[in-house]
């Protein structure tokens, strides 16, 4: 049975039709021992069919000293009718071939250097001149370094002469044996029109020609070989994989042991499948099985987190002391900004009731693992508006200064500082001073998508608190990636996102988000969603925002967090497609939502702000008035300058000239942020307020000046209109190919039409396209035809 051959088998066919044209040639099949050489050789005749004429031989290292003997192989076949025009002439010319060879046997020495007569060479190519003078030939030789000399010579002299014969000479031969580099044998592969090298077979095809118990036998063996040779843990698990039965005493600290290397090289999902085999070869009930559960559900946490909550809820039932139970269920993630399980809910509250049982004085204070068992349940209601003042309210019982310095503090004060940050109900201030107070105890580590630091950067991203995530993600990457999986790496793309965006440089965190939407579809945990989408708001490109929908549009179940982030997202696209009313909508229907959770940071979610322009965009400034006037009551007892600044700026923008003095203070505000796009949005309103003039000529021209330093073009062409000049920023040197991609971004094709016009690949588009927001400064597509130099 030949399975995965198609390739081989499709050459050998087309060697064999060009024979039955006349043409002649010799096909060589080399490959290792056990590569299938014989069967895909025995194979031939069948391909062949019932036209063709067979000669075979096979030879063999015990025969090799044997004179004549692949000759007398082949020519055997015409004496006992394999082949030939008659009887009687087939026989007589086969037996007078024979002698020919028996009398060259005689005269030459021994050895297999011995010589061979030209009356045997013309013999033999007269006999196979006769048997294919009707019917195609085929020539078999198997295993060709084992050939004895004199067969070889003649071998040699044929492959020069195959042509007018009408026939396929095919040989195999193995690689690595030392008679491979025969002078003879090496003129015969040098003579070979075709070489074919059998590939490996795949694991499944292999699988595939053993029944279930041959393949387990196998496996089971070869698990056995590698261990017992020292090798590593991975290897040898790889086979157990595939054994059901118990197996040795040694093959579930293997398994352990190879889900211990997965889960530090970032592979979850290996180790779950090493871990779950090691289960089945564990038949006690016991603490260690507990155990195994234990990392099991550790793993799974990343891949399956509801097969995370069942084996963590199976292990408790194992473990004996509250203390073992309460730590067994914190493996089980917060759900960080997202819906939590109902199972996993109840399984941490019935931990904390076991913790705290009355009934067992002998037992320690919950220290730790009460806190953070408080902290996993705190951060379950943060949808609830009660749930976030009651955790506002013990932040504030903490002091000024609360403890952070072991884990559990810092897992419950941040999570805690995040009700705060949701809320409003902290200012920016106490936020930033909690939150950069455990940053400092937290270790700079790529791992950290499953902890509540997360939390605590969302929470002085919105603080605009960001010097010091800049320090920690600095730190992180001169750290060895250990543990990181797929959420770890689009987490910390979306954080470093973030920080370049608040720091004024768009087009690199542009890229992060370019970056982040290419990793795979598992891991965009809610964090990151929230990171990457407050970028994409500010970086305005419709085409950007489309992409970062579709990746998270469709996950479940769908918290307040995504939901709302949806929403906006989608309300931008609306907008500039010329949907204005249904974003307006979809705003406000946010906004009641976020508001009914308690949520009223707009810093996080700016609902309020995109509502203000569109409520104005449709001649309802009244209620775009109202929005305002809520915009900045908030924003004056939040704190940060930017959303600060931002709801002066939108309030200002609205009372038109009545609103120059709050423009100049949202200028004044701005200059002490580190948020350099947002200044220069600010100065353009009030430059164009100013009517003309030195002072609106100077404020244009500053705005023009930071649009450019951050690479905003189309900012910056905004405030030269208002100059009435071109104030493009240079643009940098393009290559040729960059143009061309530009040109056809330019005339409205996608990335697939300018992939298909160019001839190349669609992911050869995205890097041309990124190096062009990267030279030019631009944030998407929208501003980039603009920025060229010839346009």
């Amino acid at each position: 049975m030949l399975v995965e051959r198609e390739n081989e088998l499709a050459r050998i066919r087309t060697a064999l039709d060009a024979a039955a044209a006349g043409d002649s040639s010799l096909l060589l099949v080399t490959g290792p021992l056990g590569s299938g050489r014989s069967t895909l050789l025995r194979r031939v005749p069948e391909l062949a069919g019932d036209d063709a004429r067979v000669l075979r031989a096979c030879a063999a290292w015990r025969e090799r000293d044997f004179p004549f003997g692949i000759a007398r192989q082949l020519f055997d076949h015409l004496l006992n009718g394999a082949g030939g025009a008659g009887p009687a002439r087939r026989a007589t010319g086969a037996e007078q071939f024979g002698d020919l060879m028996d009398a060259d046997d005689r005269r030459s020495g021994p050895g297999p250097e011995r010589e061979v007569s030209d009356a045997v060479l013309h013999g033999a190519q007269s006999l196979l001149a006769d048997a294919g003078a009707h019917r195609r030939l085929l020539i078999l030789i198997d295993d060709l370094q084992w050939a004895d000399g004199p067969s070889l010579r003649w071998v040699a002299h044929l492959t020069r002469r195959l042509h007018g014969l009408r026939a396929l000479l095919v040989c195999t031969l193995a690689d690595g044996d030392h008679r491979a580099r025969h002078p003879l044998v090496r003129e015969v592969v040098g003579a070979a029109r075709d070489v074919i090298r059998p590939a490996p077979l795949s694991r499944d095809a292999a699988d595939s020609l053993l029944t279930l118990g041959e393949r387990e036998r196998a496996h089971d063996a070869a698990a056995d070989l590698l261990y017992r040779c020292g090798r590593p843990a991975e290897q040898v698990a790889g086979h157990l994989l595939a054994v059901v039965h118990p197996g040795r005493p040694w093959s579930e600290n293997v398994l352990r042991a190879a889900a211990c290397n997965a889960s530090r090289a970032g592979r979850p999902g290996d180790a779950a499948r090493y871990l779950r085999r090691a289960l089945l070869h564990h038949r006690t009930q016991d603490d260690s099985r507990a155990r195994l559960l234990i990392d099991l559900a550790t793993a799974e946490r990343a891949i399956d987190p509801d097969a995370c909550v069942r084996h963590v809820s199976q292990a408790v039932a194992l473990l004996s002391t509250p203390r073992d139970r309460a730590a067994a269920v914190l493996r089980v993630p917060p759900s960080l900004l997202a819906v939590p399980s109902p199972s996993a809910v109840e399984l941490v509250r019935q931990a904390v009731r076991t913790l705290d049982d009355p009934a067992r004085p002998d037992e320690e204070e919950p220290g730790e693992l009460g806190l953070r068992l408080e902290a996993w349940l705190r951060h379950s209601g943060h949808e609830n508006p009660v749930e976030l003042t009651s955790s506002v309210e013990r932040l504030r019982r903490m002091g000024p200064r609360p403890a952070v310095d072991s884990v559990a503090e810092r897992e419950l004060v941040s999570v805690l500082l995040c009700a705060g940050a949701l809320s409003g109900r902290l200012s920016a201030r106490e936020i930033a001073r909690t939150g950069n107070r455990i940053l400092e105890r937290e270790p700079a580590v790529a791992a950290h998508a499953h902890s509540t630091l997360p939390l605590v950067l969302i929470s002085l991203f919105v603080a605009e608190s960001v010097h010091g995530v800049a320090s920690w993600l600095a730190s992180e990457q001169r750290t060895r990636r250990l543990y990181a999986t797929g959420a770890d790496d689009v987490l910390l793309a979306a954080e470093r996102a973030f920080v370049l965006m608040a720091q004024g440089r768009p087009a690199a965190a542009r890229e992060h988000v370019e970056s982040a939407l290419t990793m795979g579809p598992d891991g965009w945990l809610e964090p990151a969603v929230l990171m990457l989408a407050s970028v994409v708001y500010e970086l305005r490109d419709q085409t950007l925002s489309e992409r970062l929908l579709a990746r998270t549009r469709d996950r479940r179940p769908a918290g307040l967090a995504r939901t709302a982030t949806g929403q906006i997202l989608q309300a931008g696209i609306d907008t500039q497609r010329g949907r204005s009313r249904e974003a307006l909508d979809a705003l406000l229907a946010c906004g009641r939502r976020l508001e009914t959770a308690g949520w009223r940071n707009s810093a996080l979610l700016p609902w309020r702000p995109y509502a203000i322009g569109l409520h104005q965009r449709l001649g309802e400034t009244a209620a775009a008035l109202r929005l305002a006037e809520d915009e900045l009551a908030w924003a004056r007892d939040w704190g940060a300058p930017t959303n600060l600044g931002r709801a002066l700026r939108l309030k200002g923008w609205l009372l038109q000239d009545d609103g120059l003095d709050l423009l100049r203070e949202a200028v004044d505000i701005l200059r002490a942020s580190a948020h350099a796009v947002e200044l220069a949005r600010t100065l353009i309103v009030l430059g164009r307020r100013l009517h003309g003039g030195p002072e609106a000529e100077a404020v244009l021209r500053e705005a023009a000046g930071i649009a450019a330093a951050c690479g905003v073009p189309w900012l910056a062409e905004r405030a030269g209109q208002g100059l009435g000049t071109a104030t493009v920023p240079p643009v940098a040197t393009l290559t040729p190919s960059e143009r061309r991609v530009v040109s056809l971004v330019g005339r409205g094709l996608t990335n697939q039409n300018i992939a298909a016009e160019l001839g190349v690949s669609s992911r050869a588009v995205e890097k041309h396209l990124t190096s062009v927001y990267r030279k030019l400064g631009v944030s998407g597509r929208r501003e980039l035809v603009n920025a060229l130099p010839d346009r």
